[in-house]
């Protein structure tokens, strides 16, 4: 397991490194994951515009020359005092995370003159920029954009209201956790709900959408291959760092199927795993991740992985050849609904009971989703909102 990117240069490179334990292997895929997510939305949102359900375009003011906001000087100095408070004094003396950078970060402990620095130099850059850009008669006009020109605030809503969204599903499965410690549940890194993330950052792009004027069903049918993209890139993220969402005890040996696969494919005991569950690992260089599961355990994450970019290629092959918009996000949500209930009949998990039945927070929103998919699919083709305009002669 690789908790941060130290582990990744030492195993791969031989190499230490330091400073990159501050580079979190789970933080890096889910990143990932957004930019993945952002550049399919991209492509799909100059698709329809260009097949013309989109509207006629946007037409925004563009102005040439006149003084930056006093917002992009407060930007930049807020932005460089905390890069300079935090980040600059691990370039000279990594140890004063005392091996655990996410704590650090999270404290209040830092370099009051790096930040100064840091923050002086970053607003002297953008007074040079701003006065380079200057002209003597500023010039406003008006354009026409297309809908992917919202692609950062769709982004930033997703990012946002997922974070969100996933740790607070996360505190409400885990209020055990949450009660014992609600300011460290709050701010861990660790911990985060994937259906929270889906729903609450959801709801935040389709309300970004609906103030750009993006039709509803159209923005969904983006938005399906993006976050089925999005959920497998993460899932690396989940089976690289050992987060804790791995499956159950698997003790059967590995199929002859398997045998020319690793083992790993099959059964995992997670060593060096980010949340230190499990019993002490021998010879371990690291304290603060030398544990591994005393059993072998299924792999979920990476089964999940594979399933996710399989039913992307499935969902970015049939994306044009749908009649009715809104199809594509239904058919996503049946994929989804139904590849997260069967693997969570392996994987370790909270359980809560629903009239005498014990299932999984998971199962039952999975079961919904992939009911809401067959309505939205019934929807759409009574609907009959075409996924482009006819092409004229």
């Amino acid at each position: 397991m690789y908790p941060n990117f130290y582990y990744i240069f030492r195993d791969w490179f031989g190499v230490e490194i330091e400073f990159l334990k501050i580079i979190n292997s789970f933080g890096f895929f889910v990143a990932l994951s957004f930019l993945a997510a952002g550049y399919i939305i991209q492509l799909e949102l100059k698709r329809k515009y260009k097949a013309g359900v989109l509207g006629p375009g946007f037409q925004i003011k563009v102005s040439k020359g006149l003084p930056f906001p006093k917002g992009d000087y407060y930007s930049a100095g807020i932005t460089g005092f905390i890069m300079g408070y935090k980040i600059l004094p691990l370039l000279f003396d990594f140890s004063i995370t005392n091996n655990n950078p996410q704590q650090y970060i999270l404290s209040l402990n830092g370099s009051l003159v790096g930040g100064l620095v840091l923050s002086v130099a970053l607003l002297a850059y953008t007074q040079w920029q701003d006065k380079k850009q200057r002209l003597q008669t500023p010039v406003e006009s008006t354009t026409i954009v297309d809908p992917s020109h919202f692609l950062g605030e769709l982004t930033m809503a997703a990012f946002i209201g997922g974070l969100s969204g996933a740790k607070l599903f996360h505190i409400l499965e885990n209020l055990s956790d949450f009660y014992a410690d609600p300011i460290g549940s709050i701010v861990s890194f660790s911990g985060l709900t994937y259906y929270g993330g889906l729903i609450v950052g959801g709801l935040a792009v389709i309300w970004v959408a609906k103030k750009r004027h993006i039709p509803f069903l159209h923005m969904l049918d983006v938005a399906a291959p993006a976050m089925m993209l999005s959920y497998g890139t993460g899932r690396i993220g989940c089976q690289v760092s050992g987060d804790g969402d791995w499956g159950i005890i698997n003790e059967a040996s590995k199929p002859n199927w398997m045998s020319f696969l690793p083992d790993w494919m099959w059964h995992y005991d997670y060593p060096n795993n980010v949340n230190g569950v499990g019993v002490p690992m021998e010879n371990c260089f690291d304290a603060q991740y030398c544990h591994h599961l005393p059993q072998m355990v299924y792999p979920t994450p990476f089964y999940e992985t594979l399933m996710a970019l399989t039913l992307f290629a499935i969902l970015w092959l049939i994306r044009k050849k749908l009649p009715y918009a809104g199809l594509l996000f239904g058919i996503y949500l049946v994929f989804n609904g139904f590849e997260r209930y069967l693997i969570e009949q392996i994987r370790v998990n909270s359980v809560i009971n629903v009239l005498g039945f014990s299932m999984h927070q998971a199962e039952i929103i999975a079961m919904l989703m992939a009911l809401l998919g067959l309505v939205l699919i019934v929807y759409a083709y009574k609907r009959k909102s075409p996924m482009q305009l006819p092409t004229k002669a």
